[in-house]
């Protein structure tokens, strides 16, 4: 299994039963850059790694602002030009949530992407 879409199905399991935590494991590095946007954006509190001699463990503090947040399989390719294509697929409205991609420039939601002009691949949502 996918460990992202392993750690965003815990946290909306989490939010549906209205819990202040979650633990997600395994950790990797692209969950904790995808947990840390997320946490930019206000939708996730303190995130905290806990090495437990395997592959580690984040603790992640639930406030209950996320609606929806989840993995896209497969993992498209896009570029600047094509963001907007995206944003009407997977987010209820314009201003509302941000699609999460992986870039050259490290993972950054689509407005970040729309800004340095760089494209990537459409890897979470959430809102």
């Amino acid at each position: 299994m996918d460990p992202l879409v392993n750690a965003l199905n815990t946290i909306m399991n989490h939010e549906g039963r209205r819990k202040n935590e979650c633990i997600i494991t395994p950790a990797s590095g692209l969950v904790g850059r995808v947990l840390r946007l997320i946490q930019q954006k206000g939708y996730v509190g303190e995130i905290e790694f806990i090495d437990d001699g395997r592959q580690g463990k984040f603790r992640v503090q639930l406030f209950g602002r996320i609606n929806e947040c989840k993995a896209i399989q497969p993992r498209y390719s896009t570029k600047v030009k094509e963001m907007e294509k995206w944003e009407k697929r997977f987010l209820p409205s314009r201003d509302l949530g941000a699609v999460i991609l992986s870039t050259p420039k490290g993972v950054i939601d689509h407005k970040q992407a729309k800004e340095l002009n760089v494209g990537g691949v459409v890897i979470a949502y959430v809102y």
